[in-house]
């Protein structure tokens, strides 16, 4: 199981790279288009975060469903929006819309466990 939760994970942050990088890259852009790329790092980074709960779950690891939720609802918003605007690219409002919640998301990974143990 732990290597699996640890393959997860790097397919995890692989797809967050590429969702992140996708979306930095289109900074200053004055079409921001929503590549490939992008929208498939936020699908799969969506996906890879529910099969890592499941893996802890599985385990019997000790999951935080409140993180989870929060997690899951902002990982939805974001693939909900670079989805709805795949077409038609972003305005400059959900662009740094999509950049915001996505780094919220990382924010929440990382200092909601370190606030938790601290």
């Amino acid at each position: 199981m732990d290597l699996l939760r640890q393959l997860l994970l790097v397919v995890h942050l692989v797809a967050f790279a590429a969702l992140l990088g996708g979306l930095l890259g289109q900074a200053k852009a004055t079409q921001k288009a929503v590549h490939q790329s992008t929208l498939w790092g936020a699908r799969i980074a969506f996906l890879a975060g529910l099969l890592l709960v499941g893996v802890l779950e599985g385990g019997d690891a000790d999951v935080d469903h409140t993180k989870v939720a929060v997690k899951l609802v902002i990982g939805f918003a974001v693939v909900g929006l670079l989805e709805a605007r795949s077409k038609k690219g972003l305005t400059d409002v959900l662009y740094w819309v999509a950049v915001g919640l996505t780094v919220a998301n990382v924010a929440v990974a990382v200092l909601w466990t370190s606030a938790h143990h601290a």
